[in-house]
């Protein structure tokens, strides 16, 4: 098995695409499965193995030893009852994990009642992440967390540029931590062009300085990391 897992990926719209690749780019063994051979085709260079099949064919599902991945995502978009038969028959073949999207809270319902314990909604994370970076500009990315948690990626407020982590005080001023900083060099690359990279500096240290370029990446409740972007804009 491969040291990073074995994953069924169903449904190679955008967003199934997406985790095949991801997952595939992380070391992962990944089984691509649509009906649509021309998604196949696409995808079939980027993951271990790639299939156009019936998902809504549990047999045809049994035949690619789906029962033996460490987890199923069905990301299924435009027939949820596709989606509903494909989940249904993973569930069935006793799959180890089942994860499935949703597109609504009837949805969600419909496949809670069927026994999914883990429903993505896609929709949902893409409209809470588009709010948040209007209503703070400053803010780059924004990944949610359980109990109010978030992880999100700021650009170095106005106030605290030329002031090392030790001088900010984030765990004690606003309890939350940072965890690392995405940095822009510049690089010359073979041919003697400079260029502008950004690369994550890992671990700040107490004397690390923050840069104007710099973008934080900080973890904390909600009203904590507003409280700290309020207050140093």
């Amino acid at each position: 098995m491969n040291g990073n897992g074995i994953f069924a990926v169903i449904g190679l719209g955008r967003f199934g695409t997406s985790i095949a690749k991801t997952l595939a780019d992380h070391g992962a063994e990944v089984i691509a499965i649509d009906n649509d051979l021309n998604k196949i085709e696409q995808i079939k260079e980027d993951v271990a193995y790639a299939v156009a099949l019936d998902a809504t064919d549990i047999k045809a599902l049994s035949a690619q030893d789906i029962q033996q991945v460490d987890a199923a995502v069905i990301a299924i978009g435009e027939d949820f009852e596709a989606l509903l038969l494909a989940t249904a028959h993973v569930l069935d073949l006793k799959v180890k994990r089942v994860i499935a999207r949703a597109a609504n809270l009837q949805q969600r319902m419909i496949l809670e009642k069927i026994g999914v314990k883990e429903i993505l909604s896609p929709e949902e994370t893409v409209g809470k992440t588009v709010a948040e970076t209007l209503l703070q500009p400053g803010l780059r990315s924004y990944f949610e967390l359980p109990d109010d948690y978030e992880i999100v990626e700021i650009r170095t407020p106005k106030r605290l540029v030329n002031q090392t982590v030790r001088d900010i005080g984030l765990r004690e001023s606003y309890d939350i931590n940072l965890i690392t900083i995405k940095r822009t060099f510049k690089e010359e690359k073979k041919n003697g062009e400079t260029v502008q990279a950004q690369h994550v500096i890992g671990v700040p240290r107490p004397e690390t300085v923050l840069y104007e370029s710099d973008m934080l990446i900080v973890m904390g409740k909600s009203q904590d990391i507003n409280k700290f972007v309020e207050c140093n804009e």
